[in-house]
């Protein structure tokens, strides 16, 4: 069969050209050709005719299906997804070199009580094997291959009769289809449709790989993550011991789940309260940190803020925030100093979640200007104090979602205070053991804390 001949089009205005250009042509835009499959075969050709055309079908005509799930045994993996693998999906695990994608797949792998295919484009089987060895898993039902042509693949997946297959990484295979390299943005997009095609006409799940920028976006094109039906990012500094999975995509779920995951010698272990990892163990009151009452996805946990505020010594101040988002915390900044009346702005400011997570909520608005505020005046906060509540532009506290889950997440840890916003809809009937104190305006706050 003759190879299928691609060509470059420009993905700004779309001129075609035989090879590929820095600069259009056309409309003058810089690196924007990519290289595109063109489809020479006849009209002619059994494919197109209308034999192989599907026919259309109302509502009415279509019967609801459950989808069957493969549970992994993974509690932490499984919650992500949604409950499981959906037999029959594509599913994409990115994230950054070394954060541990290979060793949570191979664990998996290792686990599952049915038949599994492992492919790995990058490593020999050999360094698979060490890798399980250090895991301390066995597996009777587990099959490795090391390949990187997809034919072959699929040749194999349906030779061994896998019931779940996995793919290190999409980024490392090829099709002979094209004839460009592997990693390039044709082989990736024609590679995962052939993947994707296997998977549904089969009905097995298939789990790739995909390795990112230095953006920290997956690397290919973004066609990728439209083919796959999940998109999962691992996240995590390598300097620290925890690990988040996020879903950025799931058709057949949540997309604001999260899994944490713990870096330990024999691989990567579920943490099922992350609450207790998360805030500081020691009992002694230090100025400068407060405890924020926070959810991620249907998940509460508390999260420790650190904060360090000290006289500029270079003049120019400095603004640093680690696991927070640093606009976010000029903006509070400027709050303090418009409505508060405390002038920071010849200080320099430190910010820092700790245990190397980051969590956009809201809710740690009260908690990250407390924290400030107490490395400000070297007072301490009690650490059985927390807080849940968005801080306004104008000082006020605004309500959060879910503030009940909030509180009783707290009053499970054993604190004994939380502040909230007054604004807050709180059942009459909710008899929490814990002291709820609902505040309006920041001031309130910081008379209840520091009077």
């Amino acid at each position: 069969m003759a190879k299928i001949k691609t060509n470059y089009v420009c993905q700004n205005c779309g001129t075609a050209a035989a090879k590929w250009i820095g600069r259009c042509p056309a409309c003058g835009e810089w690196n924007t050709f990519v290289e595109e499959i063109v489809d020479t075969r006849p009209k002619n050709d059994p494919i197109f005719s209308h034999q192989n055309t599907a026919t259309p079908t109302s509502l009415n005509q279509l019967e609801h299906q459950n989808e069957q799930r493969i549970v992994t045994g993974n509690f932490e993996f499984d919650r992500v997804l949604g409950g499981g693998l959906v037999v029959g999906s594509l599913s994409l695990l990115g994230g950054e070199p070394g954060i541990g994608k290979s060793t949570l797949l191979l664990q998996i792998a290792l686990q599952l009580p049915q038949k599994v295919l492992y492919v790995s484009g990058e490593e020999s089987l050999g360094q698979i094997k060490l890798r399980a060895d250090r895991l301390g898993l066995k597996s009777e039902t587990a099959l490795f291959l090391s390949e990187t042509s997809v034919e072959r693949i699929l040749m194999q997946i349906q030779h061994s009769a896998a019931q779940v297959v996995i793919v290190d990484s999409i980024q490392t295979v090829y099709t002979e289809r094209v004839e460009s390299s592997p990693g390039s943005v044709s082989q990736v997009r024609e590679s995962a449709m052939l993947l994707l095609k296997y998977a549904k006409e089969n009905h097995v799940p298939i789990i790739l790989i995909g390795h990112i920028t230095k953006d920290g976006h997956i690397a290919g094109p973004k066609v990728l993550e439209h083919i796959v039906d999940t998109v999962v990012q691992f996240e995590g500094d390598r300097n620290y011991l925890y690990r988040i999975l996020r879903p950025l995509k799931n058709r057949f779920g949540s997309t604001h789940e999260l899994g944490i995951f713990e870096m330990v010698n024999e691989g990567l272990r579920e943490v099922s309260n992350p609450s207790e990892l998360l805030i500081s163990q020691n009992k002694d009151n230090y100025s400068g940190t407060a405890i924020a009452a926070t959810i991620d996805g249907s998940r509460p946990f508390m999260l420790e803020i650190q904060a360090l505020v000290s006289t500029a010594a270079y003049g120019t101040p400095q603004r640093s925030a680690t696991g927070f988002d640093s606009r976010r915390m000029n903006m509070l900044l400027a709050v303090l100093e418009k409505r508060i009346g405390f002038k920071l702005i010849m200080k320099d400011v430190f910010l820092n979640i700790a245990g190397g997570i980051r969590i956009d909520d809201p809710a740690m608005d009260l908690s990250v200007i407390c924290a400030i505020l107490s490395s400000d005046q070297d007072l301490e906060i009690d650490a059985k104090t927390c807080f849940a509540g968005e801080v306004g532009l104008t000082g006020e506290i605004r309500a959060v979602n879910r503030i009940e889950q909030r509180i009783k997440e707290a009053e499970k840890l054993g604190f004994n205070r939380i502040f909230v916003s007054d604004y807050n809809q709180i059942p009459q009937s909710a008899n929490f053991k814990i002291k709820v104190s609902r505040v309006k305006k920041v001031t309130e706050v910081f008379k209840q804390l520091f009077a």
